[in-house]
Parts: structure tokens; sequence; C-alpha cells
């Protein structure tokens, strides 16, 4: 996905949908495969990101003399940021690419959206090194930081860059000289690339990102917006029963009934702690599971039967149930 033809071909790849009404009945291969990649379903966060990212994108279509005012999404792991980064990145190639061709004047192809993710103790050699592999800009060991930063901003400028996904960016540690470096470089980019930069990271405010001079610039110039566990509860609303309304219609099994995950929702809440990353796992692996042993369909206890991810089962406090 952190090379231009990856995120490309994750872009154009049409995303997987359950099967309509009357079709024939798809084979068991296809349809684990279908459990494998899944739906992604609108939620809060995709929805606040994706306004958001609209609205600074126009705001600062034509800024030139300072940078553009940026986006950071963060939250706890595991509630759907790095899913809502990728989904507002495949809108915006999509739409930049049904109005244009190519950049005019240029031989260059059009490349609106780049993903980078910070490396784990990212020097600002290291983190420009992932900006120039994404477009595939030729490096050397020999060059030095001041020529891969121009061979960087020259090529992403070029080729029309307009929206710049940072992924991981709790990796950073400004304490560190070699942090402090690359979040200098990542303020130096900002003012040169012509794009809005919108960075994701696990519970961002807390780090030492925020902190310092440094954290003080990065606080002045970017909106937040928080993911976290949907709630049980909204006010008249029930955020987490519609959600699992929506993964529910997107299932494709032979036996389900249909009602069954909205109906416990309690249960699946008090599982997944209201994590969308815990409860797609958990509905994308009881699937599979009911594919394979041949109920076809997923039940409490199927439900039951998955382990998840550390934090979710150490969150969980297994119950007896009975029934189905």
């Amino acid at each position: 996905m952190d090379t231009w033809h990856g995120f490309a071909q994750f872009a154009t790849t049409p995303a997987p949908t359950p099967p309509a009404p009357g079709s024939p009945e798809r084979g068991v291969e296809e349809r684990l495969a279908y459990y494998s990649r899944f739906v992604t379903v609108r939620t809060p966060a995709i929805d606040s990101l994706s306004a958001s990212v609209r609205r600074l994108m126009l705001l600062g279509r034509h800024q030139r003399t300072t940078a553009r005012p940026s986006l950071i999404l963060t939250g706890p792991a595991a509630t759907g940021k790095t899913t809502a980064l990728l989904e507002v990145g495949r809108v915006c190639h999509l739409a930049h690419h049904r109005r244009h061709s190519s950049v005019p004047g240029s031989a260059h192809p059009v490349v609106p959206v780049a993903y980078v993710l910070v490396p784990a103790g990212a020097s600002a050699k290291t983190l420009t090194a992932q900006f120039a592999r994404y477009l595939g800009i030729p490096t050397t060991t020999r060059m030095t930081q001041a020529q891969l930063m121009q061979a960087v901003t020259h090529t992403y400028n070029t080729v029309g860059v307009r929206l710049v996904l940072i992924d991981e960016i709790h990796r950073l540690n400004p304490r560190t000289t070699t942090g402090a470096e690359a979040a200098d470089l990542l303020k130096d980019l900002t003012e040169q690339i012509g794009a809005t930069f919108v960075y994701a990271g696990i519970d961002v405010t807390t780090t030492a990102l925020f902190s310092g001079v440094r954290g003080a610039q990065l606080a002045a110039r970017a909106s937040l917006i928080e993911t976290g566990a949907l709630p049980a509860r909204l006010g008249t609303r029930r955020p987490f029963t519609d959600l699992l309304a929506d993964l529910e219609a997107a299932l494709d099994l032979q036996r389900h009934r249909p009602g069954t995950l909205p109906r416990h929702a309690a249960y699946l809440h008090q599982r997944t702690a209201g994590r969308i990353g815990s409860l797609t796992r958990l509905i994308r692996e009881a699937a599979q599971t009911a594919i394979l042993d041949g109920t076809e369909r997923i039940t409490k206890t199927g439900l039951d039967a998955v382990r998840l991810d550390h934090q979710a089962e150490t969150h969980h406090t297994p119950r007896q149930h009975h029934g189905r």
C-alpha cells in the first residue's frame, strides 16, 4: 500500500460486496476470500474525516506562502483509524482521476494521493526515503539529506500530489535527536509540497508529539479528529446496533438468521469494548468458521469460540452463555 502502484491498485480494485438478491450462490473459496477482505462500513470516523479533508483541500487549494492546515486522526488501537485514512484516500484518488487524466504539459501520471508509513525509530533521512519509495524516486546512499529532500519535493509537486496520508505517526519521538529531525522534516514537507497532510496514530495527544516547541507548532496547524469505541447508546440512537445491522446485511451465509447480530448487541459490545476493528475481526472469523464447519450461520456459541486480539480479550470477562 505504501507504494504508488500498490495504492493505485487498492484504490481502483472494486470493493467487496455482498451477493445481490436472487444471484447464484457463491462457492466456498470465493466466500472465504470475501471475508478475508470484507466490506468497509461507514463509521463516524470515516464521515468526519471525509468532510474535514474536503474542506481543508478547498481551503488550501491556492495557498502558497505557508503550510496548509492539516488533520490528525487519533484514538486507541482497533478503532478504525487506518481504515478511515485509506477510505478517504481511495475516494480522493478516484474523484481526481475522474476529472484529470494527466498533469497539463507533463508526461507524468497523475498521482493525487500519497500514503506513507512512518518507520520505527524514524530519522529525517529514513522518513524522506519512505516518501521517495512511494513514488519510486531513485536514491543512493551517497545522497545528502538536502538532495533527497529536493528530489522528493520536486517530484511530488510535479506529479500533482494533493493529499498526503501519513500513518503510524505515534512512532515519532521528538524528544530524541533523530525523532526531532524527523518531526522538523514533516514541517518542512508541509511547506514545500502543495498538498493537504493528514496524520494518523494511536493516542497522539498523549505522546511527545504534542509537547515542547515542535508540539505547539503541530497543534497550532492541525485539527484533531478522535476515533473511539462506538457507544451502545447515544441519546435515542444505538450506533453499535446500527453497525451490527450493516455488518449482518453484508454476510454471505446460506442459513444465517436475520436479526441475530443486533439481538446480541449487548454481548458483542461487551466482548469488543465497542471497537470496530475487534468487532469486524470477530464477525469475519465467525463467518469463515460457519462456512468451514457447514453450519452456515453465526450464533452466540460460534462467536464465543473465536479468540480475539489480546486487548479485547483482556477487556472481556468470559461468562457462561446458554442457547443460540
